[in-house]
């Protein structure tokens, strides 16, 4: 595959999110009121050439700087720019000029739109594995984005490195992709149709965390993850006896261990996070419950204590002593957790 092919099935094949062929680009119909808000006040052209598989709207980004890596129509930056506020500001990167002028086209429509005196989107044109030939400043951005792109990437862990470059010191990358239970053939990935679709593209779900660890995202989390169905019995036979989902992970750019250690350390959430008043989501197996005493282990602290959500916690305890691993966490498979239905089991600390 190459990025011409790639451009040419989301610029020319593809007019709208019902040319898909399958399931696996499209994202599910859950998700939260305020993402629902903010949707509604997307331009009916935006909507209709989205091609994303995840939600990746993260919390607590009033007045941070995000980059969105494969940002097509602009969707999701659009979606994004209501989160940061008029004072945040939100970037696109994507390589198919047809997706862009659709963006660019309804700029100011969505800064009326929100209210805003100027725009606070940018749109720009380039590869996501040579973002270091855009005007991108290192370490300027709080939250890097991305959604169902990475398995598009020619070179996925450049996209990887540049995105850790790109990140300030305590930033995260938080983003949704498609994701295989193995490795899959190179005779599928050379295929254009299962490529575009987003599933011969698919990382193998350990080769990504080893990815991810070796750009410096020591200790990448789950948020969640879903099984994928083809829907096509055609290409859906010919990618068999492959298993695929769909999972976001978020990854902290942040002095991290390689596992999980007890240093003893607890956080008590306040509640002040407007779109998580109860429960602080953090990731698949840290559902932190308002006003209660959660024991964390050191890398967790850190992702809460070094970053932007510390304001909204309370922290206990220090590295000063440690007693070893924290109980409970160990690697496993997103794919062992599905339960029959395609939707994950619940369990598992980190």
């Amino acid at each position: 595959m190459s990025h011409a092919e790639v451009q040419d099935y989301y610029g020319k094949v593809l007019q709208g999110s019902q040319d898909l062929k399958t399931n696996a680009c499209c994202s599910p119909d859950a998700m939260s009121d305020g993402l629902k808000r903010a949707l509604s006040n997307i331009h009916d052209e935006v909507l209709s050439r989205y091609y994303g598989c995840g939600l990746i709207a993260p919390a607590a980004l009033k007045g941070a700087r995000v980059l969105d890596l494969g940002s097509g129509a602009g969707r999701d930056v659009y979606a994004l720019s209501q989160f940061v506020g008029e004072d945040g500001a939100v970037v696109g990167v994507d390589m198919t000029e047809e997706q862009l002028a659709v963006a660019r086209r309804h700029q100011d429509w969505h800064a009326e739109r929100f209210g805003y005196a100027k725009s606070n989107v940018e749109f720009h044109q380039g590869y996501i594995e040579k973002l270091d030939d855009l005007p991108l400043e290192e370490g300027s951005f709080d939250v890097i984005v991305s959604n169902c792109v990475l398995n598009l990437a020619m070179d996925k862990p450049a996209v990887l490195r540049e995105a850790y470059r790109l990140l300030k010191p305590g930033g995260e990358m938080y983003f949704s992709d498609v994701y295989a239970d193995r490795r899959v053939p190179e005779a599928l990935r050379a295929d254009p149709v299962l490529y575009g679709e987003c599933l011969s593209g698919a990382l193998y779900w350990n080769d990504f965390e080893y990815m991810a660890r070796a750009a410096g995202f020591a200790d990448p989390r789950l948020v969640t993850h879903r099984a994928l169905t083809v829907e096509n019995p055609a290409l859906e036979a010919r990618v068999a006896p492959i298993r695929f989902i769909s999972a976001t992970y978020r990854l902290f750019k942040l002095d991290l261990e390689p596992e999980c250690e007890d240093y003893g350390q607890a956080v008590i959430y306040k509640g002040t996070v407007p779109e998580m008043p109860h429960v602080f989501d953090l990731d698949a197996g840290h559902q932190i419950e308002t006003g209660k005493v959660f024991p964390v282990c050191g890398n967790t602290f850190k992702m809460l204590a070094d970053t932007r959500f510390a304001p909204h916690f309370e922290f206990i305890g220090d590295f000063s002593t440690h007693y070893g691993i924290f109980a409970g966490c160990g690697g496993t498979s997103p794919f062992d957790s599905l339960t029959e239905t395609g939707a994950p089991a619940s369990g598992g600390c980190c």
